[in-house]
């Protein structure tokens, strides 16, 4: 529990430290009013849903207690700051929805489900925008589809690691349905950022068209 404590407490105080609430405001400007940001409803959508993602297995008795995490989605469309602030509300809410999951529980789905990937994507999502470049085609299949897979096993793998193991079964199993579960979550995140990117652009904080969308060469 020191650990998942330690890991959450780091990330809101950085998090705090830039101050990401600025985003959701949209600031006056030559021929426009200050509005609120079109991030607003991505927001809200994530504390609306995904807390009854992260406490489905507290709320009814499944064979193999896996979470959907959906924490490389909420980096892509709020950025990471303010993803990690969402998340930490999302666990919250989640302990709060289901009368099973006590503080310590969801102190570790906030960490393992929510922070450690959320800081895995910003990581891995630098190194793909360093190394490989800035396409569509890299943001749709690198970042959100297989850059998911990758930070939500990683961070499946730390969990096991640190002893949250899955009650009643073994540690090749479990390391089996975290890898599949990771696949769903990959596949999720590269559906719905394709989606955003084709008619909700403005829904992704991650996203520019200067950055991903290249002139045809001539």
């Amino acid at each position: 529990m020191l650990l998942e404590a330690t890991l959450v407490t780091l990330a809101i105080l950085v998090a705090l430290w830039l101050a990401p609430w600025r985003m959701l405001v949209w600031p006056a400007a030559p021929g426009r009013e200050r509005t609120l940001s079109p991030l607003i409803s991505p927001l809200l959508a994530t504390l609306v849903l995904l807390p009854w993602v992260w406490a489905l297995p507290t709320l009814h008795a499944m064979p193999l207690q896996l979470q959907w995490s959906g924490a490389c989605l909420v980096v892509l469309m709020l950025g990471w700051p303010l993803a990690v602030l969402t998340l930490v509300a999302v666990g919250v809410l989640a302990c709060w929805f289901s009368p099973a999951m006590d503080w310590a529980q969801a102190l570790g789905t906030i960490a393992w489900l929510g922070v450690v990937p959320a800081t895995f994507a910003l990581f891995l999502g630098a190194l793909i925008r360093r190394f490989i470049g800035e396409w569509i085609f890299v943001y749709v299949l690198g970042r959100a589809f297989l850059g998911t897979v990758l930070c939500v096993f990683a961070s499946a793998m730390l969990a096991q690691w640190s002893g949250h193991t899955l009650p009643g079964v073994d540690e090749g199993l479990s390391l089996v349905g975290h890898w599949l579960m990771a696949w769903g979550d990959g596949f999720i995140t590269g559906m719905f950022a394709a989606i955003f990117v084709a008619f909700k652009p403005e829904w992704l904080a991650t996203w520019s068209d200067k950055l991903y969308l290249h002139p045809p060469p001539r």
